[in-house]
């Protein structure tokens, strides 16, 4: 092995176990994955599913509970698409695997002008399908590839364009109750994600439905948080952070803590409340 690829084969490996400790601490941190789990990974051919499909399998050798993992594509019938591709990556690796084909293609082009962003139709298309498969195969959690990036972009879209301090939760109940998608990506960098899929040299498969869309606003937010973390080294780790210290009595949000209802607590009633407090000096002794 040449000095070049001694160095090539360090990096990867670094990175995989990288990505490898990343997904592992957010399985651990919201209790992703529990024994006896059938986890459904859903794979579209693009690197983030790839990545996700290929961590969670190594994860499954040393887990310390048992779950059971089955590859789940959606065929849309979009034009061009390589049918091939994804059974012969799958039965490669030995994968249970399931491939369901539904024409959501020609639905969203029917109702969406041309021209127009295709992508919310397409995903509660794709969404609702995927919902269906799982309650009828006994699915216990739906995994998809959302990263930390995926989540930072889908925050800001929301208070840019929304009006919401919204984003995406690693782990969520469906509306319907009956389940439990999770994104164990959670805390992996898109840019580790992108290097780690051409050092696999993954199958990619292009979406053509939206994939030419250069004008989203999802675009932009990538672009923003991208030029920021050129500029600002740190900047989207603490954003990231942010979103798991949240204090809600320090928002605006009436909903979430009872303004209302504040109440200043009279001198006497503390004075009773201290009195009452364990002498921490002994405590401590």
């Amino acid at each position: 092995m040449t000095e070049s690829e001694q160095k090539s084969r360090t990096q990867f490996n670094k990175l995989q176990k990288r990505l490898r400790r990343c997904v592992g601490e957010a399985i651990a941190d919201y209790n992703m994955i529990e024994d006896g789990d059938k986890v459904m990974v859903c794979l579209s051919g693009g690197k983030d599913s790839y990545t996700l499909l290929d961590v969670l399998l190594n994860l499954q050798k040393t887990a310390p509970v048992n779950f059971e993992i089955i590859a789940v594509n959606l065929d849309q019938k979009q034009p061009g698409f390589p049918e091939h591709v994804l059974p012969e990556y799958l039965t490669s690796l030995q994968v249970p695997f399931h491939i369901i084909e539904h024409d959501t293609y020609s639905i969203v082009k029917r109702i969406i002008p041309e021209g127009k962003t295709t992508c919310s139709l397409c995903s509660r298309l794709r969404r609702g399908t995927l919902y269906g498969f799982a309650r009828q195969n006994n699915v216990t959690k739906i995994a998809l590839g959302h990263h930390r990036d995926d989540i930072m972009e889908t925050y800001f879209l929301n208070m840019f364009y929304a009006g919401k301090l919204k984003a995406m939760p690693p782990k969520l109940l469906s509306d319907d109750k009956q389940n439990i998608v999770i994104r164990p990506l959670a805390y992996c960098r898109e840019k580790d994600i992108n290097r780690f899929a051409a050092f696999k040299k993954f199958p990619i498969i292009p979406c053509n439905l939206c994939g030419s869309q250069e004008n989203l606003q999802r675009k932009a937010m990538k672009q923003m948080l991208t030029s920021w973390d050129k500029q600002f080294p740190g900047r989207l780790e603490t954003i990231f952070a942010s979103l798991q210290n949240i204090a809600p009595s320090q928002m605006l949000d009436t909903g979430l803590f009872d303004f209302a209802n504040l109440q200043r607590i009279p001198d006497a009633d503390i004075a009773h409340i201290v009195s009452h407090e364990p002498d921490l000096d002994i405590l401590e002794r």
